[in-house]
């Protein structure tokens, strides 16, 4: 047994442990075990029943407003459970500071934080708070909405409808988000070379509409992972990476991410993928495991959310994670996703059709993906090999042998390439 996010031990009762009680009731809920010091070893509790006493008493005097929670003798009468509740009534304050667990340990809010627990404590999202910009014009919206849904124009009551207008506070953050012109983050995109250090082009979309950013990072995309091939009489569009995947990687990345902290979704395109960070991490509730199965159903941004969904701009609410994954399906690269408490990051990696290729083998056979010749020595500078140059002319003599990659030339002036 261990300390966790929603685990504490404490040896000794002393007031240092409100801190967490606030923390818990802020958030997930926990528990705190009297009597087990921080190794996890039982060392028991003297004069139980006053001990528990105590508790509550510094818990009804000191924990404003009063949080939801309950206690049990446990492990024959030495240590005393205190389980903590998630709380409906935030924040909860402790000597008029708010907390919250930082894995095993408890710290203090920040402003930004507090602002975000004070909202939830009033069942509001940030994005439901009034614009400070209430001279806001929605031009490449109402564009959008007339070709998506057939409407003749956008009208005080269909912005009303979409929520993002009322009579008694006028426009809402979310309005902001998707007007005209605004000061809100947008999304900065860019095309590396063979290095980060090499870019071909880079562009920050800002102080506009995100549904006009977010359609200018798709055609961006295009740019650079669809291309027309002809067979026959016929033009076929070929994707080296999915655009369902993309356009669902990059609307999750909008609506999910916090809008209170001024930084950019970062968008970084490579030869042989596309990085997609956005900001915020998780909503309360929602855990790294439900994310990943595709089972997402706590919206962060849900007046954002049903705007992309009457745009069609996404399906269903809570699928986007399922459609980024199955537009792999029939491929052997797959989409990786990175959650942490302040960010999200999502990798789709070039289509590869299933040949029964090794992790090493395939890292080769991305570098030369676009199909143009390479020396050894440009394979070996990409950051994707990891291993020497006898290994890396081994695979590539092992995906010759295949006939997935064609040798021309010998000595210093061999290059490969995908064989056609």
């Amino acid at each position: 047994m261990k300390e966790s996010r929603q685990l504490e031990f404490k040896e000794t009762i002393s007031n240092t442990f409100l801190k967490t009680v606030s923390a818990f009731a802020n958030y997930d809920g926990g528990s705190i075990l009297f009597g087990v010091n921080d190794n996890g070893e039982v060392v028991g509790i003297n004069d139980i029943e006053q001990k528990c006493l105590d508790i509550e008493n510094s818990i009804n005097d000191c924990i404003k407003p009063q949080p939801e929670y309950s206690m049990e003798v446990i492990n024959v009468g030495k240590t005393i459970s205190l389980n903590v509740r998630p709380g409906v009534n935030k924040p909860y304050m402790y000597k008029g500071k708010a907390y919250k667990r930082n894995d095993t340990s408890t710290i203090e809010v920040d402003q930004i934080e507090l602002k975000r627990l004070i909202l939830a404590g009033e069942n509001m999202d940030y994005e439901e708070l009034p614009s400070h910009d209430q001279n806001l014009e929605f031009s490449y919206l109402e564009q959008k909405l007339i070709s998506a849904t057939g409407i003749k124009k956008l009208s005080e009551d269909i912005l009303k409808t979409l929520n993002l207008y009322s009579d008694n506070s006028g426009y809402n953050i979310a309005a902001a988000i998707v007007s005209d012109k605004n000061d809100l983050p947008g999304i900065d995109i860019a095309k590396f070379g063979e290095t980060i250090s090499i870019f071909q082009k880079r562009k920050t979309l800002e102080h506009q509409s995100i549904i006009r950013s977010f359609h200018e990072a798709v055609e961006m995309y295009k740019d650079y992972y669809q291309y027309e091939k002809v067979e026959g009489f016929e033009r076929k569009l070929i994707e080296t990476i999915p655009e369902e995947a993309f356009r669902e990687a990059l609307a999750n990345a909008i609506i999910h991410r916090v809008w209170d902290i001024n930084s950019h979704i970062r968008v970084s395109m490579f030869d042989d993928r596309i990085e997609i960070v956005s900001v915020g991490g998780l909503p309360n509730a929602v855990t790294v495991e439900s994310y990943l199965s595709g089972d997402l159903s706590v919206l962060r941004n849900p007046i954002l959310a049903n705007v992309f969904h009457r745009l069609n701009l996404i399906e269903k609410f809570g699928t986007g994670i399922r459609r980024i994954k199955e537009a792999y399906t029939d491929s052997q690269t797959k989409p990786s996703f990175e959650v942490t408490e302040n960010i999200i990051k999502v990798t789709l990696p070039l289509l590869s059709v299933k040949m029964d290729l090794t992790q090493d083998e395939l890292a080769v056979y991305s570098v030369l993906s676009k199909n143009i010749n390479k020396p050894i020595s440009e394979i070996m500078s990409s950051p994707s090999i990891e291993f020497g140059k006898s290994k890396v002319t081994e695979i590539l003599k092992r995906l010759a042998g295949k006939k997935l990659v064609d040798i021309e030339g010998t000595g210093r002036g061999t290059k490969y390439r995908i064989k056609s």
